[in-house]
């Protein structure tokens, strides 16, 4: 790989054959910040083994030791003093960058606070609707607003504590509305019923938060449309996160298309995270996959022999980039539909997706709510265009293993999720 300071831009390189290798990738970012949030919740010490610390995890972390919490370094692992829900009040801006996961898990936790608090963040998450949850916490007593009425932050919440009981949630964009009423609902004045208006994308997320919410000793009971939780405080205690399955990802999707084999040994066999499921969806590709106690590993196919496929992605939109790289050296037609809700990412990614494969050679179109990617032979180089996204990166990043002259611009954009994406991928690669 060779990296241009100047031009801040990543030549990736071809390894000589398909790729042999295991890794342990970072902790998951959806478990860290849960965890965090949780933690800062409970009464008493938690300690976090293994989290990710990155941009996105960082600007989290900040704005709750700015809330009260005390949060320290004990090696790689975090010591965190839960204060039961009480939130203190702040004079400065709270600002997220673009964790869009962050200033909606923040929002609901200040409102469990006393004053008014301001969240902000970067111009992209300007353009990043919030607006059923701040809807959904009126329900709840919380005075919240989009500052300049678009729906979208940055936002004000006048908080007086949360009342609890019952309210109406639209979670058809993103299922982090969900996720953050469910997180703070316990430490509401009531017991709380949250139900869904309309579709929930993305469940698996939420499924990831109740097992978090469970391992602190909350359980929510779900039936239907409606989830009820109950009034109590966390407990706290020791947890482990377990690897990220979205950076697994890059590193199966390796394997996939340089007829490669690549263990990620901090992948449980029973992950937690919806994502790990992109593993399983690379056997219908042609892969072949074992999961066991050593972690979970894919042996891609010999070269040229991956398989088109068509699939609903609306429960693992993050691995969509990835997923369509892989499908680029597929044979045939791929389609990948059901995941609208990626244009209200940290980009609009089936556009930025569909624009820098186009610009290697391969033929896309472009869906309201997906992609057809159609198998390419003959693709060449190209600078790919990252728009501040860490999974453009990373996913381009499996492209330039066959192509050469693929070069990645602002490789620097990975901070957001794996500040280390580069050492590791200089290590597969040889």
């Amino acid at each position: 790989m060779i990296l241009s300071s100047k031009d801040k831009f990543m030549e990736i390189r071809q390894p000589g054959s398909g790729i042999i290798a295991k890794i342990r990738v970072p902790g998951s970012k959806s478990i860290t910040q849960r965890a965090l949030i949780v933690a800062s919740l409970a009464e008493g010490k938690s300690e976090l083994k293994g989290p990710l610390d990155s941009e996105d995890t960082r600007f989290l972390r900040n704005a709750l030791v700015s809330l009260g919490i005390s949060i320290k370094d004990k090696g790689t692992d975090w010591t965190i003093e839960g204060q039961g829900g009480r939130i203190l009040p702040v004079n400065q801006d709270l600002y997220l960058g673009n964790n869009g996961t962050g200033i909606r898990f923040l929002t609901s936790l200040v409102a469990l606070g006393q004053g008014t608090y301001r969240l902000t963040g970067t111009e992209r998450m300007a353009e990043r609707p919030i607006g059923p949850l701040l809807e959904a916490l009126k329900a709840w007593g919380s005075e919240a607003r989009s500052v300049e009425n678009t729906g979208c932050p940055p936002v004000v919440i006048k908080a007086h504590g949360l009342e609890g009981g019952e309210t109406l949630l639209s979670a058809s964009k993103s299922s982090q509305y969900l996720s953050s009423l469910l997180l703070v609902a316990p430490i509401a004045r009531n017991p709380a019923r949250i139900t869904l208006d309309g579709p929930l994308v993305s469940r698996p997320y939420v499924d990831l938060t109740l097992d978090v919410m469970a391992a602190y000793g909350v359980r929510v009971r779900e039936e239907g449309e409606t989830f009820f939780v109950p009034h109590m405080i966390y407990k706290a205690k020791k947890y482990q996160i377990e690897g990220d399955a979205s950076s697994a990802s890059y590193f199966w999707a390796a394997a996939a298309v340089t007829g490669g084999k690549i263990t990620v040994e901090n992948i449980p066999s029973d992950a937690l995270q919806g994502d790990a499921a992109f593993a399983d969806i690379l056997v219908s590709m042609g892969c072949s996959v074992k999961k066991d106690s050593g972690g979970v590993t894919v042996q891609g196919p010999p070269r040229d022999t991956l398989k088109a496929i068509e699939v609903d992605m609306g429960r693992w939109p993050d691995v969509v980039p990835t997923l369509a790289v892989v499908a680029a050296f597929a044979q045939g037609t791929t389609v990948i539909k059901n995941v609208a809700h990626l244009r209200i990412k940290e980009t609009d990614r089936l556009k930025a997706v569909a624009r820098e494969l186009s610009k290697i050679g391969t033929s896309v179109k472009e869906l309201e709510d997906g992609l057809i990617i159609e198998g390419a032979k003959d693709m060449h180089r190209s600078m790919i265009d990252t728009y501040d996204d860490h999974r453009i990166a990373m996913a381009f990043a499996v492209a330039g293993l066959r192509v050469p002259g693929i070069r990645i611009k602002d490789p620097a954009c990975v901070q957001k999720s794996f500040p280390s994406f580069w050492q590791y991928w200089q290590k597969i690669t040889g």
